[in-house]
């Protein structure tokens, strides 16, 4: 990569970087309180952000950042008066007249937002032109399976938002370490020594917030050696990573956990093991001590908390492709948006049902699948044609997260979902991107600047046009049969009507 960043700060930046912006408030923040309905597992983390808001004790299998950040969302907004009602059960249910999700929904929705604007930075790091970053920017901004869960109260987006952010940090810390590059003579300029300490802040911070969040975000820890070997040779600039990212990570990770701790006091007998959730014995009398604030009770709060994920992992169901009501999917179905899941339907009359359904835009999810495959065969050219490649680091680097990523999914047997692809997914959006970068002919046509920004500008329209396509699915409005049935294009989405028969390419439900 190369280290002069300043080349690619200017107004045009700035500009695509708004109509980013711009586009994404749109799909992903207008009128994100509608519908006025709980969708999947809201009901899971609105009961969890009451008992944050009324101080109760809970656990629960995700880290609490993000359940945190929703409770902040209802306590900066306050649109509801009965913050309590769920506090006594860990699925709520019955929402009173006129609840509002406007809280609830704020802070998901914001990182959802954010994380357009991220997503175009990381873009603008490896391509260096700013209108082709932003229209590669277009499958993160339209999809319409990432909208529409991003848009509820849950913890994906998040945990993407601080994804996105620790990949952007990498970069920026590859801005002031090129690969194979010694630092220049004399030591490195006082400026850049600055600029690759708050990279190293940046990322231990967003490196702690994703672990705070979800577990699955963890794979961008594989960004940490691949660090580590750039910096191999260079050990002043290796040690300040090490220093300033590692006691940024320990800070942020550790102060998350704490605000838990002494939020979450009280016990509720009407919750699981008497209120207690599997707490152990010390745990318990850390509780009854009223000693959650004592550094001398964190490492046990802390190893409980962990504990908890393997007893609640425990009871989570295999996977049943033969279950009538089944909505997972194996990992091998992801990457063409297998199996789609219908989050809640109604009908307002006798011709149309309303859908909330988490459907890939087929345009956007082939885009990402091509960078995928285009990616192996250009790395595998490299390594048996002996073919030189530009962009040979960061295609080993994204490809490299994409299919561990995959590579762990593949060993799980416990029941997963669609939305557990989101992150490959976006991973596969940036390969496309370095793919077309790579890229100088196609057969006798030469592929110029100007060529790629007008197949990016095509395949930009391709995606508007898909999003439109499906829209109804992801803000809930109605459609009729017929029309639902025209755009279920794969048997393997199980994209249907709610009068439609299920049918599988795969499997038979029983």
């Amino acid at each position: 990569m190369s280290v002069n960043a300043r080349s690619i700060w200017t107004w045009h930046t700035v500009f695509y970087g708004a109509i980013i912006l711009i586009l994404s408030y749109f799909t992903y923040v207008y009128n994100y309180t509608y519908p006025p309905a709980l969708f999947w597992d809201e009901n899971y983390f609105l009961s969890s952000a009451q008992k944050y808001l009324t101080g109760t004790f809970f656990m629960e299998p995700h880290p609490p950042l993000a359940k945190l950040l929703i409770a902040l969302g209802e306590k900066i907004v306050d649109a509801n008066p009965d913050d309590w009602a769920f506090i006594g059960t860990d699925y709520a249910r019955n929402l009173s007249p006129g609840f509002s999700f406007a809280g609830y929904r704020l802070f998901p929705v914001l990182f959802a937002w954010g994380g357009a604007l991220i997503f175009f930075g990381i873009l603008l790091l490896l391509t260096r032109k700013a209108l082709l970053a932003a229209l590669l920017s277009f499958p993160y901004v339209f999809d319409n399976a990432l909208i529409v869960h991003f848009r509820g109260a849950m913890l994906d987006s998040t945990m993407v938002f601080f994804v996105l952010l620790t990949i952007l940090a990498f970069l920026l810390l590859l801005e002031f370490t090129p690969p194979l590059h010694p630092p220049p003579k004399g030591g490195v300029p006082l400026q850049e020594k600055k600029k690759f300490k708050w990279a190293s802040v940046l990322f231990g911070l967003a490196l702690a917030a994703t672990a705070a969040t979800k577990v699955l975000g963890l794979i961008v820890l594989l960004l940490v050696p691949i660090l580590l070997w750039t910096l191999r040779s260079d050990h002043p600039r290796l040690w300040t990573f090490l220093r300033y990212s590692g006691i940024s990570f320990l800070l942020l990770y550790g102060a998350v956990w704490q605000i838990h701790f002494s939020l979450a006091t009280k016990i509720n007998p009407d919750l699981p093991d008497a209120g207690y959730y599997q707490a152990s014995q010390s745990y318990k009398r850390i509780l009854t001590e009223g000693k959650q604030n004592s550094l001398l009770s964190f490492p046990v709060m802390l190893r409980d908390s962990w504990n908890f994920l393997s007893h609640y992992e425990a009871g989570v169901p295999t996977l049943d492709l033969c279950k009538p009501d089944e909505n997972g999917s194996p990992w091998f179905m992801w990457p063409v948006g297998a199996r789609s899941i219908n989050y809640r339907w109604e009908t307002p009359d006798s011709e149309a049902y309303q859908y909330l359904y988490l459907q890939a835009n087929p345009i956007v999810w082939g885009l990402g699948l091509l960078g995928v495959i285009a990616s192996i065969s250009f790395l595998l050219a490299s390594l048996c044609l002996n073919l030189r490649l530009k962009y040979r680091f960061e295609l080993s680097v994204f490809l490299g997260m994409y299919l561990a990523y995959m590579f762990v999914m593949a060993q799980l047997s416990r029941v997963m979902y669609l939305y557990h692809y989101f992150i490959p997914l976006i991973l596969s959006f940036v390969l496309f991107a370095i793919v077309l970068m790579q890229i100088k002919h196609i057969g006798y046509v030469s592929l110029t600047d100007n060529r790629k920004k007008g197949i990016a500008m095509v395949m930009g329209i391709l995606i508007f046009l898909a999003f439109q396509a499906y829209r109804p699915f992801t803000y809930y409005e109605p459609i009729p049969d017929q029309a639902v049935q025209n755009r279920s294009l794969l048997r393997l989405w199980d994209l249907r009507c709610v009068n439609c028969s299920r049918s599988n390419s795969i499997v038979r439900p029983r």
